[in-house]
């Protein structure tokens, strides 16, 4: 086969353009730090990288939910805290008042004005918000649990047994199949306390009501410590959910570096070795291409 000029030529520059597109490569592997950077340069990679990142962006969507658990979770045993304290400085004030010796029906008169003021102060608990949300009426977020009348909203099943709404739990997803319970269903504790109060303001002159509700201020403080131990208890799972997730959020993150990012120092290497050799192909190429003819007619 007879080769020509023209086709040591065209192999040259043939060559060329594709040690200048390796080299370009290269560079744009450097530079992104990611090992393609459309589909075309390899799309099982990038199949494998839209999976990773899935699951990522997946991991990070449970953490944004498990935050919104924790704020849940943490107002409501603040507000239960409240609620406990103002418990306790009922009792300590009704201990006062049964005392039929010591106490003047002024005196009863004053501490049922300091009840009126506790009362006030749980239902405000009871309406505690996080966000938008009230967080004490079970699925009736919007709407407040207690709304100034006496008495509160009904909390009552109906005669089938099924739940009312204030009384349904709210479930957020942490994790593939996981749901945590978020709120605290605690709208009969309320009614129980809000019911407890409205008696201690009607009772006449005289110790013996006031006696007679002490037990009672002590089952609700009891009631109210159980719904703080649960409270707690799913906090604690929520935050092995977090260790769960950081862990998840790790192999996912790990996996897709190892798919899509580049090893630079390997990277770097091919890269000087390409320049070394496209340097010594436009070397060898210049005493291709200088040779001609007119060259030899001189």
């Amino acid at each position: 086969m007879r080769v020509t000029q023209s086709m040591l030529s065209n192999n040259m520059l043939r060559n060329l353009t594709t040690s200048y597109n390796k080299m370009g490569k290269l560079q744009e592997q450097i530079n992104t730090g990611k090992k393609v950077s459309r589909p075309s340069d390899d799309p099982v990679v990038v199949m494998k990288g839209l999976g990773y990142g899935m699951q990522v962006d997946k991991v990070a969507q449970f953490q944004k939910n498990l935050t919104e658990v924790n704020n849940w979770l943490d107002s409501s045993d603040d507000a239960l805290d409240g609620v406990g304290s103002a418990l306790h400085r009922a009792k300590e004030l009704v201990t006062n008042a049964s005392n039929t010796g010591a106490m003047t029906p002024e005196d009863r008169d004053k501490i049922k004005i300091e009840l009126e003021q506790l009362r006030q102060q749980v239902q405000d608990l009871a309406n505690t918000k996080v966000g938008d949300k009230y967080i004490f009426n079970g699925t009736l977020t919007d709407q407040p649990l207690y709304n100034g009348a006496y008495p509160p909203l009904s909390t009552d099943t109906n005669p089938a047994g099924a739940v009312t709404a204030n009384e349904k739990n709210i479930d957020i997803e942490v994790f593939d199949g996981v749901n945590l319970r978020v709120n605290t269903t605690a709208a009969k504790t309320f009614k129980d306390i809000d019911a407890m109060f409205e008696r201690l303001k009607n009772i006449p002159d005289g110790g013996e009501g006031f006696s007679s509700s002490i037990g009672e201020i002590d089952n609700l403080m009891n009631d109210v410590l159980t719904q703080r131990a649960d409270i707690g208890a799913r906090s604690n799972r929520a935050e092995l959910m977090h260790n769960r997730l950081e862990m998840q959020e790790g192999a996912a993150k790990k996996q897709r570096s190892e798919n899509e990012d580049i090893d630079y120092e390997k990277v770097i290497t091919e890269m000087i070795t390409q320049e070394s050799i496209h340097r010594a192909a436009l070397s060898v190429g210049a005493r291709i291409i200088q040779p001609s003819l007119v060259d030899f007619l001189r």
